[in-house]
């Protein structure tokens, strides 16, 4: 009786049996040994190979894609981008584009699932003549491409062994491309091929290459065009057309021919002939004028600058959906994303600027011609104040580093002129300066800061972070500077929610006040700008048009330090504010972007809310995950904050106002809506304010320089009125005279009962209404003089720090 049959009976007859059993037994060994590991690989059996990608992920391959930022009229400001990639979907391709890629990277592409066999095979061959060739089909490329296969996902522990890393790679390499061809369609592969790959120049899909390289986009990509960018995916910088053009007509033309051997060089849909070809291969490659995108390109930068910060916070209030507490990548996310930013007002603030500024600089060069501008109180040059920034440099750093005990070689090196880009109103110059040299240029600078809030959305509209971005990154309007007499509106403020009245009346008149300063008991008297006391009884409405010092440290003290602290954060100050009495006169730091936002609570009617820079955000699927939504709180009367209106207008309106020199640049739009406005100054002119308010726009500007010791010696040229008031003045005149930016054209609403009526009105005080100059007469002001002297500002000296206080 025969014995039953077993495995090693049959693989016995099978590999003892004929030779073309044994090849096919043997080739069945082979290929279910490869399969098997395979799919160890694939499971990371025992750990040995590593992770791989999952299915999900494959299904869901997320890439780095270019976030756009777009104003709230629909200009695109600028992109966020780590990789600079913007998809496109198969439609938007060119049929060229797609038959050249295939021609030359992937002939059998629509005859393999993944990994070309035949082309394996071929490879092989090729390299035993020593003939080196890649084998790696689109689909691998793309496994390369989105998962980075070979650095983001370890080999396990046989990757320690020497040569099998390569190997555990190319496996996993081949398996992700097969589940790749199982889940998506050859035109999806096709698509995320060209939208992942890399041209060079910064250029991270086909879209952002076909506008780099030829400002065009992948539907109206030509023969020669296509050729070009194909060859480049050889050897993206030895074949880059502006860096090696001979390099590249060369690759491209290869490129061609191999286009055309197969068929696919087509005109009309008709094969090419042989002549039709050389035409083609005569073309010269014409880029477009060089230049690669940065993502500091755009419109605003400074404001774009902020989104990162205000996207985190948004994130972690669990603003934005499915991003609760977790962060959004603006340079990686792929999102779209609708700010508050109007692009003709942003156009209008940086002209402003620009044009003010220009103005300032030269004014400041001839005021300190000959002298060194970094002096102390009493107008001496500070010793070593360059060479404390010096020390701060990267390159004094590295030079300490190199000649760590000789001080003589690092003067030497820090003292040699070499070339350097430096900025001018006239645009960027390349001069000869040392590192001493050119920051003592810099430091030089007057800067400014410049905002504009709508106060009823609270959405800023205009955001110029000073005078050139690419010079100096450092934004003014969140620097924290002294504000001057722009605080006492927190001071008047509080003082009408005590029922205190806008006709209300205190003398200016010498006072002084024990004060405590580091344990140091003295008196500390403020005193006014002009160096005396009119011992006039005044009115709190004259008292703030004119900027009296001595009538507003009354004021606080009589309502209380604390308490006006208390109303300036409600209102929208976010920084510390050292509560001591010259803190009436503007004594601790604020931020413009704060400032601005509180006097927007005012033109509210008391309602408070934080400034907005985002309306919507879109992700890369199309989903809205954020929407903003303007939550708004009453922090101060309707009462008070519509006394407070009237002071401001009285800015403008009381003889002797500080902001009676918006006059000049307003007479063009006086029909068009009413004024108020409020200057500040610091202590040596360090700092020069101007919050501006209209019914519908506030907008403050700070001009200084960049270090408190740099500043003008008198109020003449360095008070807000003469630096930072004609900023908004040149800007909102542009703005109300937009025929498109209509809606800003509305007046002040009337009080909104008898009793805000009443409280507003100075009866019996009637020679302020004589001698102002009103609205219903200003028709005659194009007779008036805007000489100097109406720029005159009765702005107090605030000290430097709390600690200089003047002790008597």
């Amino acid at each position: 009786m025969d014995r039953p049959m077993n495995v090693k009976h049959i693989l016995h007859m099978i590999y003892d049996g004929p030779w073309y059993k044994r090849i096919m037994a043997w080739m069945f060994t082979c290929i279910v040994a490869f399969a098997l590991v395979l799919i160890a690989v694939d499971i990371n059996l025992l750990w040995l190979f590593g992770r791989s990608p999952s299915i999900k992920q494959i299904k869901d391959p997320i890439t780095k894609e270019a976030s756009e930022v777009y104003t709230s009229d629909s200009v695109l400001m600028g992109r966020f981008f780590s990789e600079n990639r913007t998809p496109v979907t198969y439609e938007e391709i060119s049929p060229i584009l797609i038959r050249t890629l295939i021609a030359t990277e992937d002939e059998r592409f629509y005859r393999h699932h993944g990994v070309d066999i035949a082309g394996l095979f071929a490879a092989l061959k090729d390299m035993a003549h020593g003939r080196a060739r890649g084998a790696s089909t689109i689909t691998q490329q793309l496994a390369k491409n989105l998962f980075r296969v070979r650095t983001q996902y370890s080999t396990g522990l046989l990757g320690h062994i020497p040569g099998v890393k390569i190997l555990v790679m190319k496996a996993k390499e081949w398996i992700v491309a097969f589940k790749l061809e199982v889940v998506f369609t050859k035109e999806e592969i096709l698509t995320m091929y060209l939208n992942t790959v890399d041209f060079g120049s910064n250029s991270f899909g086909i879209k952002t290459a076909a506008r780099t390289y030829f400002g065009t986009t992948p539907a109206e990509l030509t023969y020669e065009q296509a050729a070009t960018l194909v060859g480049l995916l050889k050897a993206t910088s030895y074949y880059n057309p502006r860096r090696h053009p001979e390099n590249a007509i060369a690759r491209r033309n290869i490129v061609l021919q191999n286009l055309y051997h197969q068929g696919g060089l087509l005109i009309n849909n008709t094969m090419t002939t042989k002549a039709q070809l050389d035409s083609f291969l005569a073309i010269p490659i014409i880029c477009k004028e060089a230049h690669i995108e940065n993502s500091e390109e755009g419109i605003a930068p400074y404001f774009r600058n902020q989104l990162q910060d205000y996207v985190d916070s948004l994130c972690m209030n669990g603003d934005i959906r499915g991003y609760d507490h977790t962060r959004l990548d603006l340079y990686a996310d792929g999102l779209k994303i609708y700010t508050t930013v109007d692009s003709r007002m942003q156009r209008y603030a940086e002209a402003a600027v620009l044009e003010q500024m220009r103005i300032l600089q030269k004014r400041f060069d001839e005021h300190w011609r000959g002298m060194s501008p970094w002096q102390d109180v009493h107008h001496q040059e500070i010793p070593h104040f360059i060479d404390r920034i010096a020390q701060k440099t990267e390159r004094y750093k590295h030079l300490r580093q190199r000649f760590p005990h000789d001080s003589d070689s690092i003067d030497y090196y820090m003292n040699l002129p070499h070339p350097v880009k430096v900025f001018t109103y006239d645009g960027p110059e390349v001069r000869e300066l040392s590192t001493m040299d050119s920051i003592r240029y810099m430091v030089s600078f007057l800067h400014c800061g410049f905002i504009a809030i709508e106060p009823q959305t609270r959405e800023v509209k205009a955001w110029v972070g000073d005078i050139d971005f690419n010079s100096w990154k450092y934004d003014k309007v969140t620097a924290l500077r002294q504000p001057g007499s722009t605080f006492k509106l927190f001071v008047y403020t509080e003082a009408m929610n005590r029922n205190y009245k806008p006709c209300d009346r205190r003398m200016d008149s010498y006072v002084s006040y024990d004060h405590n300063s580091k344990g140091k008991q003295g008196t500390w008297a403020p005193h006014n700008a002009n160096g005396y006391f009119s011992e006039e009884n005044m009115t709190l409405k004259r008292a703030f048009a004119q900027s009296t010092n001595s009538i507003a440290v009354k004021l606080a003290m009589e309502v209380g330090i604390h308490n006006i602290a208390k109303t300036a954060h409600s209102m929208g100050i976010k920084s510390k504010l050292e509560e001591v009495p010259a803190l009436s006169l503007g004594a601790s730091d604020v931020k413009l972007e704060d400032l601005v936002n509180a006097y927007c609570t005012v033109i509210n009617d008391g309602r408070y809310s934080a400034p907005i820079l985002i309306t919507k955000i879109i992700d890369r699927d199309g989903a809205i995950i954020f929407e903003e939504k303007n939550v708004q709180k009453q922090v101060i009367t309707y009462r008070t904050a519509y006394l407070m209106q009237q002071m401001l207008r009285g800015g403008l309106t009381e003889p002797g106002g500080t902001s009676a020199a918006l006059w000049q640049y307003i007479n063009p739009v006086l029909n068009k809506t009413q004024f108020g406005g409020k200057t500040g100054t610091s202590n040596n002119h360090s700092d020069a304010w101007f919050v501006g308010v209209t019914p519908r726009l506030v907008a403050g500007g700070w001009v200084g320089g960049e270090y408190r010791c740099i500043h003008f010696r008198t109020g003449e040229l360095g008070q807000g009125s003469r630096t930072a008031l004609p900023i908004f003045g040149k800007f909102i005149a542009k703005v109300l005279q937009d025929p498109d930016l209509e809606k800003y054209c509305v007046q002040f609403a009337p009080p909104a009962d008898s009793q805000t009526r009443a409280d507003s009105e100075c009866s019996g005080y009637d020679d302020w209404r004589r001698d102002s100059i009103s609205l219903d007469t200003i028709g005659t002001l194009e007779d008036i003089d805007f000489g100097e002297t109406i720029e005159v500002e009765n702005e107090g000296i605030v000290p430097l720090t709390i600690d200089t206080f003047e002790i008597q």
